[in-house]
Protein backbone atom coordinates (compact mmCIF):
# COMPACT_ATOMS: atom_id res chain seq x y z
CA UNK A 1 0.00 0.00 0.00
CA UNK A 2 2.84 2.37 0.79
CA UNK A 3 4.29 1.74 -2.57
CA UNK A 4 1.06 2.84 -4.23
CA UNK A 5 0.96 6.06 -2.22
CA UNK A 6 4.51 6.88 -3.25
CA UNK A 7 3.74 6.23 -6.89
CA UNK A 8 0.67 8.42 -6.72
CA UNK A 9 2.68 11.30 -5.19
CA UNK A 10 5.44 10.89 -7.75
CA UNK A 11 2.87 11.02 -10.58
CA UNK A 12 1.08 14.06 -9.11
CA UNK A 13 4.29 16.13 -8.92
CA UNK A 14 5.10 16.10 -12.68
CA UNK A 15 1.42 16.60 -13.42
CA UNK A 16 1.36 19.69 -11.25
CA UNK A 17 4.51 21.03 -12.94
CA UNK A 18 2.97 20.46 -16.37
CA UNK A 19 -0.18 22.34 -15.42
CA UNK A 20 1.79 25.25 -14.03
CA UNK A 21 3.91 25.55 -17.17
CA UNK A 22 0.84 25.52 -19.41
CA UNK A 23 -0.79 28.24 -17.30
CA UNK A 24 2.27 30.44 -17.58
CA UNK A 25 2.28 29.96 -21.34
CA UNK A 26 -1.37 30.91 -21.60
CA UNK A 27 -0.80 34.03 -19.52
CA UNK A 28 2.02 35.19 -21.79
CA UNK A 29 0.26 34.60 -25.10
CA UNK A 30 -3.36 35.36 -24.30
CA UNK A 31 -5.05 38.33 -22.77
CA UNK A 32 -6.80 37.76 -19.57
CA UNK A 33 -10.56 38.08 -19.85
CA UNK A 34 -11.11 38.03 -16.14
CA UNK A 35 -11.85 41.56 -14.91
CA UNK A 36 -9.97 42.86 -11.90
CA UNK A 37 -12.27 43.84 -9.10
CA UNK A 38 -9.54 45.47 -7.01
CA UNK A 39 -9.33 49.29 -6.99
CA UNK A 40 -5.99 51.06 -7.38
CA UNK A 41 -5.06 53.21 -4.46
CA UNK A 42 -3.45 56.53 -5.57
CA UNK A 43 -0.14 57.49 -4.04
CA UNK A 44 0.13 61.05 -2.73
CA UNK A 45 3.25 62.86 -1.67
CA UNK A 46 2.58 64.94 1.38
CA UNK A 47 4.83 66.91 3.66
CA UNK A 48 5.93 65.29 6.74
CA UNK A 49 6.14 67.13 10.01
CA UNK A 50 9.04 65.20 11.21
CA UNK A 51 12.23 66.94 12.23
CA UNK A 52 14.00 65.73 9.10
CA UNK A 53 12.52 68.68 7.15
CA UNK A 54 12.79 71.34 9.77
CA UNK A 55 14.36 74.76 8.80
CA UNK A 56 17.32 74.12 11.00
CA UNK A 57 18.10 71.00 9.00
CA UNK A 58 17.85 73.00 5.73
CA UNK A 59 20.27 75.63 6.97
CA UNK A 60 22.72 73.11 8.25
CA UNK A 61 22.69 71.03 5.06
CA UNK A 62 25.69 72.03 2.84
CA UNK A 63 23.98 70.98 -0.38
CA UNK A 64 20.81 72.91 0.39
CA UNK A 65 22.90 75.91 1.37
CA UNK A 66 24.78 75.74 -1.92
CA UNK A 67 21.54 75.51 -3.88
CA UNK A 68 20.08 78.49 -2.03
CA UNK A 69 23.21 80.57 -2.59
CA UNK A 70 23.19 79.73 -6.29
CA UNK A 71 19.53 80.74 -6.50
CA UNK A 72 20.23 84.01 -4.71
CA UNK A 73 23.12 84.83 -7.07
CA UNK A 74 21.05 84.16 -10.19
CA UNK A 75 18.15 86.18 -8.84
CA UNK A 76 20.43 89.11 -7.95
CA UNK A 77 22.08 89.05 -11.37
CA UNK A 78 18.72 89.03 -13.12
CA UNK A 79 17.52 91.95 -11.02
CA UNK A 80 20.70 93.88 -11.87
CA UNK A 81 20.24 93.20 -15.60
CA UNK A 82 16.64 94.27 -15.37
CA UNK A 83 17.66 97.47 -13.60
CA UNK A 84 20.28 98.23 -16.29
CA UNK A 85 17.71 97.70 -19.05
CA UNK A 86 15.27 99.94 -17.26
CA UNK A 87 17.92 102.67 -16.92
CA UNK A 88 18.70 102.44 -20.67
CA UNK A 89 15.02 102.54 -21.58
CA UNK A 90 14.41 105.49 -19.27
CA UNK A 91 17.33 107.38 -20.86
CA UNK A 92 16.03 106.61 -24.37
CA UNK A 93 12.53 107.70 -23.44
CA UNK A 94 13.87 110.90 -21.87
CA UNK A 95 15.88 111.72 -25.02
CA UNK A 96 12.89 111.08 -27.27
CA UNK A 97 10.73 113.22 -25.01
CA UNK A 98 13.27 116.06 -25.18
CA UNK A 99 13.37 115.79 -28.99
CA UNK A 100 9.60 115.86 -29.21
CA UNK A 101 9.48 118.90 -26.97
CA UNK A 102 12.12 120.68 -29.09
CA UNK A 103 10.23 119.85 -32.30
CA UNK A 104 7.01 121.18 -30.83
CA UNK A 105 8.74 124.38 -29.74
CA UNK A 106 10.44 124.75 -33.16
CA UNK A 107 7.15 124.11 -34.96
CA UNK A 108 5.41 126.77 -32.91
CA UNK A 109 8.26 129.18 -33.62
CA UNK A 110 8.17 128.45 -37.38
CA UNK A 111 4.40 128.86 -37.47
CA UNK A 112 4.74 132.19 -35.75
CA UNK A 113 7.49 133.37 -38.17
CA UNK A 114 5.54 132.05 -41.16
CA UNK A 115 2.46 133.93 -40.04
CA UNK A 116 4.48 137.12 -39.73
CA UNK A 117 6.13 136.63 -43.15
CA UNK A 118 2.88 135.81 -44.90
CA UNK A 119 1.31 138.86 -43.36
CA UNK A 120 4.16 140.96 -44.79
CA UNK A 121 3.99 139.34 -48.28
CA UNK A 122 1.71 140.25 -51.14
CA UNK A 123 -1.88 139.19 -50.87
CA UNK A 124 -2.68 139.26 -54.58
CA UNK A 125 -1.51 135.70 -55.24
CA UNK A 126 -3.22 134.10 -58.22
CA UNK A 127 -3.27 130.55 -59.49
CA UNK A 128 -0.57 131.43 -62.00
CA UNK A 129 1.90 131.88 -59.16
CA UNK A 130 1.50 128.27 -58.05
CA UNK A 131 4.09 125.93 -59.66
CA UNK A 132 2.58 123.79 -62.36
CA UNK A 133 3.72 120.63 -64.04
CA UNK A 134 6.80 121.02 -66.19
CA UNK A 135 4.98 119.53 -69.16
CA UNK A 136 2.58 122.51 -69.19
CA UNK A 137 4.56 125.16 -71.05
CA UNK A 138 3.25 128.68 -71.09
CA UNK A 139 3.41 131.00 -74.09
CA UNK A 140 6.29 133.13 -72.67
CA UNK A 141 8.31 129.95 -72.07
CA UNK A 142 7.74 128.80 -75.65
CA UNK A 143 8.62 132.23 -77.04
CA UNK A 144 11.71 132.37 -74.85
CA UNK A 145 12.90 128.98 -76.06
CA UNK A 146 12.20 129.91 -79.68
CA UNK A 147 14.12 133.18 -79.28
CA UNK A 148 16.96 131.32 -77.63
CA UNK A 149 17.17 128.81 -80.49
CA UNK A 150 16.98 131.59 -83.09
CA UNK A 151 19.61 133.54 -81.20
CA UNK A 152 21.91 130.52 -81.12
CA UNK A 153 21.50 129.82 -84.82
CA UNK A 154 21.75 133.44 -85.91
CA UNK A 155 24.53 134.11 -83.44
CA UNK A 156 26.63 131.50 -85.19
CA UNK A 157 25.44 132.46 -88.66
CA UNK A 158 25.58 136.26 -88.61
CA UNK A 159 29.33 136.64 -87.92
CA UNK A 160 30.07 134.30 -90.81
CA UNK A 161 27.58 136.14 -92.97
CA UNK A 162 29.17 139.48 -92.10
CA UNK A 163 32.58 138.09 -92.90
CA UNK A 164 31.30 136.73 -96.20
CA UNK A 165 29.60 140.06 -96.96
CA UNK A 166 32.74 142.07 -96.22
CA UNK A 167 34.87 139.69 -98.24
CA UNK A 168 32.42 139.82 -101.12
CA UNK A 169 32.39 143.63 -101.08
CA UNK A 170 36.18 143.77 -101.00
CA UNK A 171 36.44 141.23 -103.83
CA UNK A 172 33.90 143.16 -105.89
CA UNK A 173 35.79 146.41 -105.30
CA UNK A 174 39.11 144.81 -106.29
CA UNK A 175 37.52 143.29 -109.39
CA UNK A 176 35.99 146.60 -110.48
CA UNK A 177 39.24 148.49 -109.80
CA UNK A 178 41.22 145.90 -111.76
CA UNK A 179 38.90 146.24 -114.73
CA UNK A 180 39.22 150.03 -114.60
CA UNK A 181 43.02 149.78 -114.44
CA UNK A 182 43.10 147.31 -117.34
CA UNK A 183 40.87 149.61 -119.38
CA UNK A 184 43.17 152.57 -118.72
CA UNK A 185 46.23 150.46 -119.56
CA UNK A 186 44.61 149.24 -122.79
CA UNK A 187 43.80 152.81 -123.81
CA UNK A 188 47.34 153.92 -122.99
CA UNK A 189 48.90 151.09 -124.99
CA UNK A 190 46.56 151.81 -127.88
CA UNK A 191 47.99 155.34 -128.02
CA UNK A 192 51.40 153.93 -128.96
CA UNK A 193 51.77 154.60 -132.72
CA UNK A 194 51.00 151.56 -134.86
CA UNK A 195 50.74 149.02 -131.98
CA UNK A 196 46.98 148.43 -132.19
CA UNK A 197 47.18 148.09 -135.98
CA UNK A 198 50.01 145.60 -135.67
CA UNK A 199 48.61 143.26 -133.01
CA UNK A 200 44.98 144.37 -132.74
CA UNK A 201 42.83 144.90 -129.65
CA UNK A 202 43.10 141.25 -128.64
CA UNK A 203 46.88 141.46 -128.64
CA UNK A 204 46.83 144.57 -126.45
CA UNK A 205 44.38 142.82 -124.08
CA UNK A 206 46.84 139.94 -123.80
CA UNK A 207 49.58 142.39 -122.85
CA UNK A 208 47.52 144.35 -120.29
CA UNK A 209 46.47 141.45 -118.04
CA UNK A 210 45.24 141.74 -114.41
CA UNK A 211 48.76 140.88 -113.27
CA UNK A 212 50.69 143.24 -115.58
CA UNK A 213 48.50 146.29 -116.20
CA UNK A 214 50.20 148.29 -113.41
CA UNK A 215 53.74 146.97 -113.92
CA UNK A 216 55.87 148.97 -116.35
CA UNK A 217 58.62 146.36 -116.62
CA UNK A 218 56.19 143.62 -117.66
CA UNK A 219 54.50 145.82 -120.25
CA UNK A 220 57.82 146.95 -121.74
CA UNK A 221 59.02 143.35 -121.99
CA UNK A 222 55.77 142.26 -123.67
CA UNK A 223 55.98 145.09 -126.25
CA UNK A 224 59.65 144.34 -126.83
CA UNK A 225 58.73 140.72 -127.64
CA UNK A 226 56.17 142.02 -130.18
CA UNK A 227 58.84 144.27 -131.70
CA UNK A 228 61.31 141.42 -132.03
CA UNK A 229 58.79 139.02 -133.53
CA UNK A 230 56.81 141.28 -135.82
CA UNK A 231 59.34 143.77 -137.12
CA UNK A 232 61.72 141.13 -138.47
CA UNK A 233 59.13 140.16 -141.05
CA UNK A 234 59.78 142.01 -144.31
CA UNK A 235 56.05 142.34 -144.94
CA UNK A 236 55.59 144.16 -141.61
CA UNK A 237 58.73 146.26 -141.58
CA UNK A 238 56.81 149.10 -143.21
CA UNK A 239 54.25 149.25 -140.37
CA UNK A 240 54.19 152.42 -138.33
CA UNK A 241 55.23 150.68 -135.17
CA UNK A 242 58.30 149.23 -136.85
CA UNK A 243 59.42 152.43 -138.62
CA UNK A 244 58.36 155.03 -136.04
CA UNK A 245 61.18 157.32 -134.95
CA UNK A 246 61.00 159.51 -131.91
CA UNK A 247 62.91 162.75 -132.44
CA UNK A 248 64.12 161.53 -135.83
CA UNK A 249 65.95 158.61 -134.17
CA UNK A 250 64.60 155.11 -133.77
CA UNK A 251 65.56 153.85 -130.32
CA UNK A 252 65.21 150.20 -129.33
CA UNK A 253 62.85 151.06 -126.42
CA UNK A 254 61.36 154.29 -127.73
CA UNK A 255 57.96 153.23 -126.32
CA UNK A 256 59.18 152.95 -122.69
CA UNK A 257 58.11 156.50 -121.78
CA UNK A 258 54.66 155.88 -123.21
CA UNK A 259 54.39 152.66 -121.20
CA UNK A 260 55.41 154.50 -118.03
CA UNK A 261 52.65 157.05 -118.53
CA UNK A 262 50.19 154.24 -119.26
CA UNK A 263 51.07 152.46 -115.99
CA UNK A 264 50.61 155.69 -114.04
CA UNK A 265 47.19 156.26 -115.59
CA UNK A 266 46.18 152.63 -114.96
CA UNK A 267 47.22 152.86 -111.30
CA UNK A 268 45.27 156.07 -110.82
CA UNK A 269 42.20 154.51 -112.41
CA UNK A 270 42.56 151.43 -110.17
CA UNK A 271 42.79 153.50 -106.97
CA UNK A 272 39.92 155.78 -107.94
CA UNK A 273 37.61 152.86 -108.72
CA UNK A 274 38.57 150.99 -105.55
CA UNK A 275 37.88 154.06 -103.40
CA UNK A 276 34.55 154.55 -105.11
CA UNK A 277 33.48 150.93 -104.58
CA UNK A 278 34.51 150.92 -100.92
CA UNK A 279 33.00 154.27 -99.96
CA UNK A 280 30.33 154.25 -97.18
CA UNK A 281 27.53 155.00 -99.61
CA UNK A 282 28.46 152.15 -101.91
CA UNK A 283 29.17 149.89 -98.93
CA UNK A 284 25.74 150.43 -97.39
CA UNK A 285 23.93 150.04 -100.70
CA UNK A 286 25.59 146.70 -101.31
CA UNK A 287 22.97 143.88 -101.08
CA UNK A 288 25.25 141.69 -98.95
CA UNK A 289 25.85 144.43 -96.43
CA UNK A 290 22.17 145.40 -96.38
CA UNK A 291 21.15 141.79 -95.68
CA UNK A 292 23.77 141.51 -92.93
CA UNK A 293 22.53 144.71 -91.28
CA UNK A 294 18.92 143.51 -91.46
CA UNK A 295 19.80 140.16 -89.91
CA UNK A 296 21.83 141.83 -87.15
CA UNK A 297 18.88 144.11 -86.34
CA UNK A 298 16.63 141.03 -86.18
CA UNK A 299 19.09 139.28 -83.87
CA UNK A 300 19.20 142.34 -81.62
CA UNK A 301 15.39 142.40 -81.42
CA UNK A 302 15.26 138.68 -80.59
CA UNK A 303 17.97 139.15 -77.97
CA UNK A 304 16.01 141.96 -76.31
CA UNK A 305 12.84 139.82 -76.29
CA UNK A 306 14.77 136.89 -74.84
CA UNK A 307 16.30 139.01 -72.09
CA UNK A 308 12.93 140.49 -71.15
CA UNK A 309 11.23 137.07 -71.00
CA UNK A 310 14.17 135.55 -69.14
CA UNK A 311 14.06 138.35 -66.57
CA UNK A 312 10.33 137.87 -66.03
CA UNK A 313 10.70 134.11 -65.78
CA UNK A 314 13.54 134.47 -63.29
CA UNK A 315 11.47 136.75 -61.07
CA UNK A 316 8.51 134.38 -61.24
CA UNK A 317 10.70 131.37 -60.39
CA UNK A 318 12.23 133.20 -57.43
CA UNK A 319 8.74 134.00 -56.22
CA UNK A 320 7.64 130.38 -56.61
CA UNK A 321 10.74 129.08 -54.83
CA UNK A 322 10.09 131.46 -51.95
CA UNK A 323 6.51 130.21 -51.59
CA UNK A 324 7.65 126.56 -51.82
CA UNK A 325 10.30 127.15 -49.17
CA UNK A 326 7.80 128.78 -46.85
CA UNK A 327 5.28 125.98 -47.38
CA UNK A 328 7.91 123.30 -46.68
CA UNK A 329 8.92 125.04 -43.49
Amino acid sequence: MKIHYINILLFALPLNMLLLSSQVYNQKNHKSTIPLNTTKIPTNRSLCECELYAPSNYDDDPQMREVMEHFDRQTSRRFEEYEERMITQRQKYNEQRDKDIQQIILKDKIEKELTEKLAALQTDISTNDIPTCFCEKSLPDKVEKSCLKCGKNLGGFVPGLGLIGGTAVYAAAVNAATKAGMKAATEGLSSIPGLIKLIGSSGIAKIATPLTFNKAQSLVESIYVVDQKMCVDKALQKEIFCVFKEGGIRKPLWYASRVQCTVAEASEAYVAEFVTKTSPTTFLTNPYIASCIAIMILVAILLVIFLILHYRKKNKMNKKLLYIKLLKE
